[in-house]
């Protein structure tokens, strides 16, 4: 065990954090592997409640020196005890139990197809397994996100503009629909791969969406989900069944996104429109990687909401700088999205191109006609893109009340003290 310095703050909530999000996934699908789908929800509560140990015990005793082994032990010390809890199990021979123990000491088997294609990764397998074609689409994704990505009701909310009581009612039956269908724990043949990877696409990138642009905390950027989205991403380019040319158009995506994240704000954290970041600080190996996959996703015929959105990423991260952006080709790329997907996000962000390839008045007339925008009504930005809009033709007043909408609807810090600026101009302006 390390033992903390005498003086020195404890840092087992940032470690504990840090596991949660990049081992939790792992030790639930370990868990589920070797107790059955059935018991989803069980593995959930031995994986929470081994982390919650963490914190009550590592502050005094000191960080184990692997703490992911430690949280994998006392996770399966806990499902163990709950088993022989229950009263079913007190009625079975006590050999049971002894071969349960040595069950649970051993790691979950992987299937020679997931050894042999590259789906051996615990977390991954079990993507696949919830994208299982007898549960909701909707069922699908919450579960993924909550159970392997360890997003809260809230974080999932966020990303499907819904409530987080519709989150955790999804969740609810999810759960309830696997016991009642006796799901295996199987990762699905090569033939049912393909049929599953548009579930575990979407959930990657709704979990790399929340790393890029968090929904709540304090940190507008947590670089931890970004990552994990990536490495699983890299993973299905290892199997030949997954291996195709949307999932390298959704890693290009990624890549050339995570790829500016150290632009994002300032040395003081405050958030910087695009204009306004030192493009020196892009990471260009990744920019460079993610072209490379952006090329390798032109090689069939299907064109993906994946392969828009990364072009538009491409057009962004390659130009010099604000000036020598290619607005005309976005704002082409952005009719081709909202033609194959008319999501109200999707032509918010359109507006952005319009405006910047033909004026701000334009770029509120494309706002007036976003179709469903009363489901933006409480999204922040929405009124943000608005209020920017508004102060370039100097309705300054009208910029004003759009801001401090924004700012009423803003949860993170970085984001309101935008906003909070945004606000100051508007004000100076008027006086």
């Amino acid at each position: 065990m390390i033992p903390p310095a005498p003086d020195a703050p404890h840092p087992t909530g940032d470690i504990a954090e840090d596991l949660f999000r990049r081992e939790s996934g792992r030790l639930v699908a370990i868990l589920t592997g070797q107790l059955g789908v059935h018991r989803l929800q069980l593995a959930e509560d031995v994986v929470q409640e081994a982390l919650v140990r963490a914190l009550q015990t590592w502050p005094y005793r000191g960080v184990p020196d692997n703490p992911a082994a430690w949280l994998t032990q006392t996770a399966k010390n806990l499902a163990l005890d709950h088993l022989r809890r229950e009263q079913r199990w007190q009625e079975k021979e006590p050999g049971i139990a002894t071969e349960h123990a040595r069950w649970l000491a051993t790691p979950a088997p992987v299937s020679q197809e997931a050894e042999a294609g590259g789906l051996g990764d615990e977390t991954l397998r079990m993507l696949f397994v919830c994208f299982h074609p007898q549960l909701s689409v909707e069922a699908q994704t919450a579960l993924a996100l909550r159970t392997l990505c360890g997003l809260s009701p809230a974080e999932i909310a966020a990303a499907f503009l819904t409530t987080e009581a519709a989150v955790s009612k999804r969740l609810v039956r999810a759960r309830q629909r696997i016991r009642e269908l006796a799901l295996p724990f199987a990762v699905p043949g090569p033939e049912e791969l393909p049929t599953r990877l548009d579930g575990v696409l979407g959930t990657l990138y709704l979990l790399f969406s929340e790393g890029y642009k968090a929904s709540g905390g304090d940190r507008l950027v947590r670089e931890e989900l970004c990552n994990e989205a990536i490495r699983l991403a890299l993973q299905l380019t290892t199997h030949p069944a997954t291996r195709q040319p949307k999932t390298h158009a959704l890693i290009a995506l990624m890549l050339l996104n995570a790829a500016r994240l150290p632009g994002r704000t300032d040395d003081s954290g405050h958030l910087l429109r695009l204009q306004e970041q030192d493009r020196r600080l892009w990471s260009q190996p990744m920019i460079q990687q993610g072209i490379q996959h952006l090329a390798l996703s032109a090689t069939g015929q299907e064109i993906t909401e994946y392969h828009l959105e990364a072009g538009i990423a491409a057009c962004h991260s390659t130009a010099s700088d604000d000036a020598h952006t290619d607005w005309n080709r976005i704002l082409g790329l952005y009719d081709q999205l909202a033609r194959m997907s008319p999501s109200p996000i999707i032509a918010l962000n359109r507006s952005v191109a319009v405006s910047r390839v033909h004026g701000p008045a334009a770029g509120l007339e494309a706002m007036d006609r976003i179709s469903r925008a009363h489901r933006l009504e409480t999204y922040h930005l929405f009124h943000a893109v608005r209020g920017s809009f508004e102060s370039e033709l100097g309705r300054f007043n009208e910029a004003l009340a759009s801001y401090q909408k924004a700012e009423s609807l803003a949860v993170l810090p970085s984001e309101r003290a935008f906003l909070a600026r945004r606000i100051q101009e508007c004000t100076a302006k008027l006086v």
